[in-house]
């Protein structure tokens, strides 16, 4: 007759596993703080997995102090929920695109006035500059703190399942997505009929024909699969769009000093990262469109000047509208970088 083992082999096992979460569990594994940061990226959108490069920075400069966990393709918040929930302290941190601050802080569309600062320059001058901080303060003044102006785009291209969008007249009557009600005055000058969507929502929308035309950045284009329902391309340096890093003002201010430098100088190597090396619409990106079959061709300066003719002269004069006086001595600002 067996002797009876198995009983007390299964509770040694038990005792064990019990230990080994009860470890696990303890303060000494947890990290001291979390930072969850919301935003509204897939997986593959280049901001997301510099994201995700941060996160990794903070826990090494930090030691474990700090957990960075990351909530991106809208799961927790949708793009417009993100201030509001950051402001209210339901989560620490989000990554907001700076022309979706819109009404709210509509100095922040200066920089989607076309072709007005996409300049690598411009963008390596602004950073740290008056016309930087001065938005720094009116985000402040709405509840959050930015911590990083991560540049997503400095390019854009127009799409369309029927034709290429060269020139201005190429843009009369059609259902475009717009960016913000300032970017889409321009759209509107070309003739087009701009509605304004987030990212997300903007490969369906061209499915179903509820637009004629899309507009993202070159790389988003290839991220969120434009080419799969898209025809043509036509890309250039059109406008400047950030990823703001925006924190809880008092998560912030109530972490001690080391780990708010050790998470500010993370965030500053995202900047870094995000920023090219060389002007121009990158020659792979185009690439990677054309392999998977959209027609993409970038346009020339004339081209490019072109547009700006048509578009910039109703954006400008819609900025200075809703931002006077501080729209005036931004613009200078800039003009000065």
């Amino acid at each position: 007759m067996t002797k009876p083992t198995a009983p007390r082999a299964t509770s040694r096992r038990s005792a064990l596993i019990a230990l080994t979460a009860l470890a696990l569990g303890s303060p000494a594994f947890a990290a001291d703080y979390t930072m969850r940061i919301s935003h509204q990226f897939p997986p593959t959108h280049h901001t997301a997995v510099n994201l995700d490069q941060f996160a990794k920075e903070v826990k090494d400069a930090t030691q474990g102090r700090v957990e960075v966990q990351i909530f991106g393709a809208a799961q927790l918040f949708k793009p417009n929920q993100n201030h509001p929930a950051v402001a209210s302290g339901k989560v620490e941190a989000a990554a907001i695109l700076s022309f979706q601050w819109g009404g709210t802080i509509p100095e922040m569309s200066v920089t989607i006035i076309p072709y007005l600062m996409t300049s690598v320059a411009k963008q390596k001058a602004f950073i740290g500059s008056e016309a930087s901080k001065l938005l720094d303060a009116k985000m402040e003044a709405r509840g959050v703190r930015n911590i990083a102006w991560i540049v997503d785009t400095n390019d854009g291209i127009f799409t369309s399942a029927s034709k290429p969008l060269v020139v201005p007249a190429d843009f009369a009557g059609l259902k475009i997505r717009g960016l913000n009600k300032l970017f889409d005055a321009g759209l509107s000058a070309m003739g087009a009929a701009p509605s304004a969507m987030p990212g997300s929502e903007v490969y369906q929308a061209l499915q179903t024909g509820v637009l004629d035309a899309g507009f993202t950045g070159v790389k988003a284009a290839y991220s969120r699969k434009f080419y799969e329902v898209q025809k043509f391309g036509v890309a250039s340096n059109i406008i400047l769009a950030y990823d703001n890093l925006v924190v809880n003002p008092a998560w912030w201010n109530g972490l001690p000093a080391d780990v708010r430098g050790a998470i500010q100088k993370a965030a500053d190597r995202a900047v870094q990262r995000s920023i090219r090396t060389r002007d121009g619409v990158p020659a792979e990106d185009i690439k990677a469109l054309n392999d998977n079959g959209m027609k993409t061709v970038a346009l020339t300066r004339a081209q490019e000047k072109a547009m700006a003719d048509a578009m910039q002269p109703a954006v400008k004069k819609d900025f200075l509208s809703a931002t006077a006086p501080d729209g005036v001595k931004l613009l200078e600002m800039i003009d000065r970088l």
